[in-house]
């Protein structure tokens, strides 16, 4: 994070361009990242959102600007650089306010970075055989722990024969949590998410290949700029047409992420989001007798009491138990690894 300068901090505001200070709110800019600046440094280094990260390179937009520059390490789609236009690299990366990452695929167990500086992730699934309950707890879990607000959106509903049985299985997951069942080829699908898509907003959709990430972001953008695939009539599932992440800014001013589908969500550094997504479990084993029971067999486990007076989905309470040792053990794991690779570093 860069240094504050308490006399300048006020003047923190963007270039004084016609229409920067639009052009920099429809790309997520606010308070929060201004106030890590001076006055003095906006001016010298203009702020920028990378919309797009590719193998070496970054695709990044500000005020009257829009250009590829050369990648930078440990960032990701949505962060905010001051920017150095005479050493790109000098760069500074603004403090977040949110990111989601994930464990990354494959037998290293590296940490990937999905997006940051996101406000709402709209988790699609659609009313067919690619819905997962589990799949969507973890995808809850990862925004919880971020700071970011989940809205499961139920997609192909026009398609489903029970769209109001999905319905209540994602919603079982919190009462909190806002689920929304619409066609994402309809134009009420425009209105049915507007709540979350105001302007100076970021959003993103996530979840599977196929189930109307980029129908949703060409409904929302009022055009057909991504391609799009209709679902496999031999199995219901969606076909693959996304292949990196990329923020676009709609007419309406917010920003909006599709991504591509991610067969693999494995959890790290979510301990929290677990307990926000798992609270009524979470708070029911503050009554254990131990505090390292494992709801097992120990006695005294208040976890074991719900289960056998009914007051608890045991499937549920499974699954719950198999994300908290999942994230523990990629947690320590990479931790570990960051050790390593500092050590390594070292002169």
């Amino acid at each position: 994070m860069l240094r504050d300068d308490p006399q300048n901090k006020s003047q923190a505001t963007p270039p004084a361009h016609s229409g920067a200070a639009g052009q920099l709110r429809a790309l997520g800019w606010s308070e929060y990242f201004a106030d890590q600046a001076t006055s003095a440094s906006l001016s010298q280094t203009p702020p920028v959102r990378i919309i797009q990260v590719h193998r070496n390179t970054l695709h990044i937009q500000g005020v009257d600007l829009d250009m590829i520059i050369q990648g930078l390490q440990g960032v990701t789609v949505g962060d905010w650089l001051l920017f150095d236009a005479d050493a790109p690299r000098n760069s500074q990366l603004l403090s977040r306010k949110s990111l989601i990452k994930r464990r990354a695929p494959g037998h290293d167990r590296k940490e990937q970075l999905i997006a940051a500086n996101l406000d709402t992730a709209f988790i699609v699934t659609s009313c067919n055989n690619d819905f997962s309950l589990a799949r969507l707890e973890r995808y809850v879990a990862m925004a919880h722990e971020a700071g970011v607000t989940p809205v499961i959106v139920l997609s192909k509903i026009d398609l489903a024969t029970k769209a109001r049985a999905f319905a209540e299985q994602a919603q079982s997951i919190s009462p909190q949590i806002s689920v929304v069942c619409l066609d994402a080829r309809s134009p009420e699908a425009i209105s049915l998410l507007s709540p979350w898509c105001q302007a100076g907003q970021t959003v993103a959709f996530l979840g599977s290949s196929g189930v109307g990430k980029s129908t949703l972001t060409n409904s929302l953008a009022g055009n057909e700029a991504i391609a799009t695939q209709d679902v496999r009539a031999s199995d219901h599932k969606g076909r693959h047409t996304t292949t990196g992440r990329q923020l676009h800014i709609l007419p309406s001013r917010c920003a909006v992420l599709d991504t591509p589908g991610m067969r693999e969500i494995q959890l790290t550094d979510v301990s929290i989001g677990l307990e926000e997504t798992f609270a009524d479990l979470h708070a029911l084993q503050q009554n254990c007798r131990f505090n390292d029971c494992a709801h097992n067999t120990e006695p005294g486990c208040a976890v074991q009491a719900a289960i056998a007076s009914g007051a608890i989905d045991v499937p549920r309470l499974q699954r719950w138990l198999k994300l908290v040792a999942e994230d523990a053990e990629n947690t320590k794991f990479l931790a570990n690894r960051k050790l390593r690779d500092r050590a390594k570093n070292k002169p």
